[in-house]
């Protein structure tokens, strides 16, 4: 076994033998079904700590020659797919961490691709010693060489392995020439070479586009934006993380609200796997991603000056959702246009997430999607990083004020809840101005939203008797805290918010709820410029 050639099971065997180890196999049955197919190059990113290296540990233990690892896969899911025997250790495997090449070559890219070339040739030679090779000869003439003088009859094509393949965009973000002396070698190695048998690459993000095109069209790319088929490889499905928990005796719930929040249309509740196995070890839930170097790349991108980024980081960390337009992402960490360059980044770092059956299409082609902040554990980050941000001044001076409009709705102060409203669309008038019920909305979840992410599950336009419950806040398990239905009016009265409430029977949203509820309406009248506010509690 080599160190890039045919590197064999041991990295995956002790994958395997840790403590908890999720069986992610089948994953290696859909990608049997394009070997030695004109579909035979992926390219799926995912997030820092997302099982990127496990996954390609595993295909290197799968399809690497020279080895039996039929004992490590004989009882796991893949063992059941009818490829499973037919591409079981057939192929030579070439396993490349770029990170691993890059880092030794002191971030040099044309050092660590001359280093490429000379340590696979070298393996190359003790595999293949009746085939002459030259030091001199290019990797991919090499290759081409030795696939074209095997025998028609047992002819089969190298698959290639690249793991961190992105990490020059990364770590060499302003390096222009290097990058793109980078994705030119990596063509040339891959495309249109009858000696691929497959190419599988992982990183954080998809392949760099050169202005609206990719050095590397023949890959098929699957991301946090569009994961396809693959969704439910990325993370940890809700049924596997439940299952652990049981195990392991954990508390489901919090696992949920700390680690859940990936969604995707046939994955709708995928979980960070680093994290849910560290709670599991640690037998503590929080956030584990100050760990990563992702950490540091959300400080510097919420500091970027682009127009509207504040206003819509405050609505996130408020728990609203925002609009994100994906197509024009440029694939880098460099090239930012708009605020949606920066949060679609966001997106592929795993800090932002889609929310399922959101996304819209316009014209050319763009894709639109509402994203949110998944879940508890990327929610302290943000708020950890913006707490003392220059460019965030006064965000904990809002939350704040946000617990004491908490305290005084449970008061049922109606003077000063509409005093605390003016006050909020006051600060938050560079995000929104009131024209309808729908931008009033956005400023009443902010000025809540931002200390009732703790206590408070939020929904809005939920389905209640004969209409649409404009906001619900529904207490989290283990709060004790009543129930809060906001009926918003603009330019009516809160009384006749009130009145729609009882009117159309709201109430049978809490028929399964026990516990006190308060119905809060609230009109803005866009002559005064105040809001009015009328609390009632309600009899359930």
């Amino acid at each position: 076994m080599g160190s890039y050639l045919n590197t064999g099971f041991d990295n995956f065997k002790r994958i395997c033998s840790s403590k908890i180890y999720v069986d992610k196999t089948e994953l290696i049955s859909v990608i049997n079904d394009y070997v030695e197919t004109e579909q035979r190059f992926f390219c799926i990113s995912r997030p820092r700590r997302f099982g990127k290296s496990v996954t390609a540990n595993m295909l290197c233990a799968y399809y690497s020659k020279d080895t039996d690892s039929s004992f490590l896969f004989d009882n796991l899911k893949i063992s059941h797919d009818g490829s499973y025997k037919t591409h079981l250790n057939q192929y030579n495997t070439i396993f490349i961490n770029m990170q691993q090449f890059f880092s030794n070559a002191d971030l040099n890219v044309e050092k660590m691709l001359s280093d490429i070339e000379s340590e696979i040739k070298n393996e190359l030679k003790q595999a293949f010693p009746h085939i002459e090779i030259s030091d001199e000869r290019k990797l991919n003439l090499v290759l081409s060489d030795i696939y074209n003088k095997e025998s028609p009859l047992n002819k089969k094509g190298f698959i290639f392995i690249i793991d961190e393949w992105d990490c020059i965009m990364r770590e060499k973000q302003s390096d222009a020439e290097g990058i793109k002396i980078y994705l030119d070698y990596l063509r040339t190695l891959l495309k249109d070479q009858s000696y691929v048998a497959l190419a599988y690459m992982t990183g954080i993000l998809p392949i760099k586009k050169c202005g609206t095109h990719s050095s590397l069209n023949m890959f098929d790319e699957y991301s946090m934006t569009d994961p396809g088929e693959y969704a439910s490889y990325i993370g940890f499905t809700e049924n596997e993380v439940l299952i652990l928990c049981e195990e392991y005796k954990v508390d489901f719930g919090l696992m949920k609200k700390w680690y859940d929040g990936y969604s995707f249309e046939n994955s709708p509740h995928l979980y960070n796997p680093n994290s849910v196995v560290c709670a599991i070890d640690e037998n503590k839930f929080k956030s584990y991603w100050t760990q990563t170097e992702t950490f540091e790349s959300l400080r510097r991108y919420i500091d970027l000056n682009m127009a509207g980024l504040r206003d819509e980081v405050v609505k996130l960390i408020a728990g609203n959702e925002v609009v994100v337009n994906t197509s024009r992402f440029h694939n880098d960490m460099t090239t930012f246009e708009t605020k949606d360059d920066v949060l679609t980044l966001l997106i592929h770092l795993g800090y932002l997430a889609i929310i399922p059956d959101s996304a819209l299409k316009g014209v050319d082609n763009d894709r639109i999607f509402a994203v949110h902040i998944p879940n508890e554990e990327i929610r302290k980050e943000f708020r950890n990083i913006t707490e003392e941000n220059k460019n965030y001044p006064g965000i904990y001076a809002l939350i704040s004020q946000s617990l004491d409009l908490l305290d005084k709705i449970y008061e049922m102060d109606n003077k000063a809840v509409a005093e605390a409203f003016d006050l909020a669309h006051q600060d938050h008038t560079s995000i929104l101005k009131y024209n309808d019920e729908n931008s009033l909305s956005c400023v009443i979840s902010l000025a809540l939203n931002l200390a009732s992410v703790d206590i408070y599950n939020v929904h809005r336009e939920l389905p209640a008797g004969k209409g649409f419950a404009d906001m619900v806040f529904l207490p989290k398990q283990g709060v004790e805290k009543p129930a809060l239905l906001l009926e918003l009016k603009y330019d009516k009265s809160a009384q006749t918010a009130i009145d729609q409430i009882k009117q159309n029977n709201y109430g049978r949203i809490f028929r399964d709820y026990k516990g006190e509820v308060l119905v809060v309406g609230i009109n803005y009248d866009k002559d005064t410029k105040e809001h009015q506010c009328f609390i009632e509690k309600m009899q359930n």
